[in-house]
């Protein structure tokens, strides 16, 4: 399925070139798009679908049509969703998924992002904290940040041309049960535009010093007190502020002399460039072709704040026996309200516990035990998804997988096969006692160095030949004992490869 990055792209540019709105009948969309980078409380609702169209003269597999259905029934509805400020944000409402629905609560504050999903036994967390004592605060870039990025969108929205459709009118409708009189901005974008858009506004931007000066001296600004704590300066430097600005002058000066010169240089083959492009990629004629279409429309009360938003993307994909689907549809529908007023947002109740995935890569079995409860969560993630799948390959003429035949019985390395499938492995000093952990299961399997009885998951098992310690130290069991105990399957071929799988 390569060709699926051709989904990513047209996507992009898309959006890229709605930024090229200037004034249209009067209403200066320019500006009501760059305020809407701002970040500032408010309240809104959003249901998201996606539609995968399956290519006329395609042969569809069962596992393609099961695919496909399953995209097809997937729908994101966020019910509730709460700015606070820039830190404090919550999203609830849930996803649905082959007629069923998954109710979640999404919430980040200034230490971590928070994810609960209703039946689940705990939230999914990732710490926002820093990984490193003493590493550098950077909680003093967000207003930056926030300027910065208002900076960048006007500057591209002053020198993007507008796409072919694009109207304004004045309209009444429905945001959370109440009827508004908004301003409707209507854009709609076609694939085969697309670099057309990009030639004018490189050409437009290029000639615009002062403001790449600007937005250059805005990431210098941003940037720069962070990286400055990351290096030793010498005791008896003094940086005063005559310095500070000649450094940054400087600096400013060489980056825009880069810049300009990369962006001319880019311009002076532009053409023979997109021209080679498709040339190359001849999919890329049906990707950006004019059924590959964005429409957009954008609701603005006085304030120019977006108060409603619709969105249809359509992406048309090339035949390809890797790729049997002819179009993929995203629609999306949102309402927003309560803009600057008082928000409170909803926080995930993490004090049970979390599953915290910024400690340590959460094995199959953590996520699938955490989701057992979910239903069709876990059917996705066990059976579609294939989450616990594994299949490890040994060359047994290699010492590097640490195979050893001995008295008929192959052996291998206990702590390496146990955590290639992601069991945990325990051990008592001095007992001469391992005990297996299956992180699929959880079943534990005990052995002891020199024994020939093991138990699984209390059962008495009599092995083949007993576990030893090997001259490296390291502890060896019978494969295929291990193997099965831990669910998975061992199959030996002639020229000496030993494939196990884990369905």
């Amino acid at each position: 399925m390569r060709k699926i990055k051709w989904l990513a792209i047209p996507l992009a540019l898309l959006l890229v070139a709605l930024t090229g709105c200037q004034a249209v009948g009067g209403f200066d969309v320019a500006k009501a798009l760059a305020s809407s980078v701002k970040t500032t409380s408010s309240e809104s609702k959003q249901t998201v679908t996606v539609e995968v169209v399956p290519a006329a003269s395609a042969k569809l597999t069962a596992e393609d049509q099961e695919a496909i259905d399953l995209i097809n029934s997937f729908s994101l509805n966020i019910d509730s969703a709460k700015v606070q400020d820039t830190k404090h944000i919550s999203m609830k409402g849930s996803v649905g998924l082959k007629e069923e629905k998954i109710p979640f609560l999404f919430s980040m504050d200034d230490k971590g992002i928070a994810l609960e999903v209703e039946g689940a036994k705990q939230p999914l967390y990732i710490s926002l904290q820093p990984a490193i004592p003493g590493l550098a605060d950077t909680s003093y870039m967000e207003a930056g940040a926030q300027e910065l990025s208002v900076k960048m969108a006007e500057f591209v929205l002053k020198h993007f041309p507008n796409p072919s459709v694009l109207t304004v009118k004045q309209t009444s409708t429905q945001v959370n049960g109440e009827t508004l009189n908004l301003t409707n901005l209507h854009a709609e974008v076609r694939g085969d535009e697309l670099f057309g858009l990009i030639k004018p506004f490189l050409s437009s931007a290029v000639k615009d010093e002062q403001g790449l000066k600007d937005l250059i001296g805005g990431y210098y600004d941003v940037l720069t007190p962070f990286l400055n704590t990351l290096g030793d300066l010498p005791e008896d430097t003094e940086i005063t502020p005559e310095l500070a600005q000649e450094t940054k002058k400087q600096a400013i000066d060489e980056l825009y002399t880069e810049i300009k010169q990369a962006i001319e240089e880019l311009l002076a083959t532009y053409d023979e460039d997109v021209a080679d492009l498709f040339a190359e990629t001849p999919e890329l004629a049906t990707v950006f072709g004019k059924d590959t279409v964005l429409k957009l429309d954008l609701y603005f009360d006085s304030k120019l704040n977006i108060r409603k938003q619709t969105m249809e993307l359509n992406v048309t994909l090339p035949a390809s026996e890797d790729l049997p689907i002819s179009a993929i549809k995203v629609r999306s529908d949102s309402e927003m309200w309560n803009i600057g007023g008082t928000v409170t947002a909803d926080q995930v109740d993490t004090r049970e516990g979390v599953l915290d995935v910024t400690e340590t890569e959460p094995t199959p079995g953590q996520i699938l035990r955490n989701f057992k409860d979910v239903t069709p969560l876990y059917k996705l993630l066990k059976e579609d998804f294939q989450l616990g799948y594994k299949q490890v390959v040994l060359d047994t003429q290699s010492e590097y997988y640490g195979v050893i035949t001995k008295n008929g019985t192959s052996f291998v390395p206990l702590r390496y096969l146990s955590e290639q499938l992601d069991a945990e492995v325990k051990w008592t000093p001095g007992s001469g006692q391992l005990v297996v952990i299956d992180d699929l299961t959880g079943k534990q399997i005990v052995l002891k160095v020199g024994s020939k009885q093991a138990t699984v998951d209390g059962k008495v098992v009599q092995l083949s030949q007993p576990a030893f310690v090997h001259k490296d130290g390291s502890t060896y069991v019978p494969l295929r004992f291990l193997t099965e105990a831990l669910g998975a399957t061992v199959d030996f071929d002639a020229e000496g490869w030993i494939t196990i799988i884990r369905e």
